[in-house]
């Protein structure tokens, strides 16, 4: 004997997986362009996903928090280049954060510039909850987050979709680049 209610929320919390279509939703997309940063507001990330026959998406509980500044998006701007000979089109970084926050997290690399990896903020969560992959760090003060994973998109599917739920193993740019090579 199930209300609506339930069966709602169980949908809410399914989550993406291999061969699931990349979901519709709103970001803000952070590009450095030329030396630049340019913000483009209000992007139909599962559009723009869609258009490329190949992309990786890798995301992090927050911008400048440890893990995520000192390895996980360093090893994805030190390895873009092998991602583009591996063919992969574009490489995204989305974040439960502001596009101002995005923005200065990318500033702070001095190599994040040419790497060619753009910065997606999802400022209120919205797409990380369409994922099915929101991460409940209120405890610790953080409020929601997106869960540290890391996917190949084909097409605007799911291909690959490692989820770290500890750590950086399955989610770290040496992993993806391991399955990409396979």
């Amino acid at each position: 004997n199930h209300s609506f209610s339930q069966d709602k929320q169980q949908i809410r919390k399914m989550s993406v997986s291999v061969n699931s279509p990349i979901p519709a939703g709103v970001v803000d997309i952070v590009e450095p362009v030329n030396g630049e940063y340019v913000v483009k507001a209000g992007q139909a990330f599962g559009d723009i996903l869609s258009a490329h026959k190949k992309a990786v998406i890798f995301a992090v509980p927050g911008a400048f928090t440890p893990t995520c500044s000192e390895k996980h998006l360093p090893g994805f701007i030190e390895r873009a280049h092998n991602f583009r000979a591996a063919g992969v089109e574009e490489i995204y970084c989305l974040s439960v954060n502001d596009l101002f926050v995005m923005k200065a997290w990318g500033k702070s690399y001095e190599t994040f510039a040419d790497s060619g990896i753009k910065l997606v903020a999802d400022g209120n969560g919205d797409y990380t909850r369409a994922l099915g992959l929101e991460l409940d760090l209120s405890a610790h003060r953080l409020g929601l987050r997106c869960k540290r994973f890391a996917a190949i998109v084909e097409n605007g599917v799911f291909t690959t979709l490692e989820i770290d739920d500890a750590g950086l193993e399955k989610s770290s740019a040496e992993a993806i680049l391991a399955i990409l090579r396979k």
